[in-house]
Parts: structure tokens; sequence; C-alpha cells
């Protein structure tokens, strides 16, 4: 009977999309995190009869046909887009994007990631990094002597010292922009890498080609949706327990099935 391979896959797919939803839940205070969809489709279905069929010597064709589909399959764990809201802080090196674009940071391997958690800090050295430690592209380095650092909408870093008036420029941040941000591959450490899907990063100063601006001591708030994330649990936990009553339904038909044998 083919309803018990079928049930089991909407279990399958109901399963994978309480994951996805317990993943968004978990990272209600990440920052910068925006929140991932479970998208699914339907699979082959075996053409019993095909609609337009000849049905009579006199040319009758059938209008609809008998189409049995075989269940469904995971086609997509996509990326809502949204931004989150901006926290003040009022950390010197906490940054957030007001708009589109993401931070370049360069991986010990040598290749860039993404990202828009602006939580920076500085190295020993003075080097501005990431919360992990990967250096920030370009690279700005913080003197030690510095008083202060002062971070306009433009991404120019100013640092001001107690024997000087006037503040020294010290490097000015960038921000990357992609044709399809959803192509993007996660990595973990709110990381993304660049893939054929996203396209190449399209790197411009804050506010230019379509890139949002840098307002310093913000942080970007995680788009989670806590209260929609719950309403979609529910969904998706009814919609198991009625994919198992399927295949209990289909079980007992062919216990009958057995006992009249």
């Amino acid at each position: 009977m083919r309803a018990l391979s079928i049930a089991a896959t909407g279990m399958s797919a109901q399963a994978m999309r309480v994951e996805v939803i317990s993943n968004n839940l978990a990272n209600m205070s990440t920052t910068g995190y925006n929140a991932r969809r479970a998208e699914f489709a339907d699979l082959h279905y075996q053409q019993a009869t095909r609609a337009g069929t000849i049905n009579a010597a006199d040319g009758t064709v059938v209008p609809t046909g008998v189409q049995l589909g075989l269940g469904a399959r995971p086609a997509a764990v996509t990326i809502l887009v949204a931004q989150g809201t901006l926290s003040a802080t009022g950390g010197d090196l906490d940054i957030a994007i007001d708009g589109h674009g993401y931070i370049e940071v360069q991986l010990p391997s040598g290749i860039s990631a993404y990202t828009r958690d602006g939580g920076l800090k500085r190295s020993a050295e003075g080097q501005i990094v990431t919360s992990d430690g990967y250096p920030v592209v370009p690279d700005i380095t913080i003197p030690p002597d510095a008083r202060s650092v002062s971070i306009n909408a433009d991404g120019e870093v100013y640092a001001y010292f107690n024997d000087r008036v006037e503040p020294e420029l010290l490097g000015q941040f960038t921000l990357a922009g992609f044709t399809n941000v959803k192509g993007l591959e996660a990595i973990g450490s709110n990381l993304f890498l660049e893939t054929a899907a996203s396209g190449p990063a399209q790197v411009s100063v804050p506010g230019v080609d379509g890139l949002g601006t840098v307002r310093q001591g913000y942080l970007e708030e995680s788009a989670v949706d806590a209260v929609k994330e719950l309403t979609d649990l529910i969904e998706a936990q009814r919609g198991y327990e009625l994919n198992a009553k399927v295949i209990t339904a289909a079980d007992q038909m062919l216990g009958a099935t057995t006992q009249i044998r």
C-alpha cells in the first residue's frame, strides 16, 4: 500500500520543518541572524490514466486522468532576508548596517567570508577583528595611544588622541553586496561564503551602489519572529501527527486484508 511510504515522506518533511524552526528559535538572540524557512515540493506522480487519453472509438478524451502522488520532498531551506531591529549598545566598535550589505572578513585560510554581525573587537595589536578574531577587510589598526574611536555613516574610522585636536583617519569600512543573497553558504559563527548561486561580491563604500550605511554604537538584533515560529511549530506538529495517523490507518487496513485472506 503506497499510503505507508507517502505518509512517511510527510512525516520526514514535517520533522525537517521542526528542525528548521528549532534552529530559528535557538538563534533568537544571535546578532544579525535571519530566520530560515523549509520549503517542500511534491514527488513524482504515477499516471494510471493520462489526461487527454482517447477513451473510446469515437475519439472521446479523458478530461482529467488518474494521477497518484507519491508524497513530498525537501526543496530548499531559504533565508528570509529582513533587517532586525537596531539596538543601541554604546560600544565604540559595535556597528550595525542600516540597509543592505555585509562586512567582509578574512578567514585563516585566506578566503573571504561575510557577516552582518558588527560586534567587532580590538586585537592585542590594535587590529579590528570579529569576536572570533578574524580581521576585517580592509585592515584597520587602532594605535595604542588612541583615546577614542569614531565611525561615521560612510564607514570612515577616526581616532582621537590626547595630544592632538584633529582626529586621524585610520581607514574606511567597505560593504559587500550580492545579486542573490539567499545563495550565500552559511558556515556558522554568523559567517557566509560566496557561491556560484550568490554571484560574486560587489564591494563598495557604505551608502553607494544600493548598500546601507554604518551606525556606530548599535547592533542588529535577530530578525526571528518568535510568535510566528511558535505558530509554525504547532502547525508542523499537527502535520506530523496527521501523517502518523495515516500510517496507523493504512496498517489497520492491511491487517483487515490479511484477516480476509
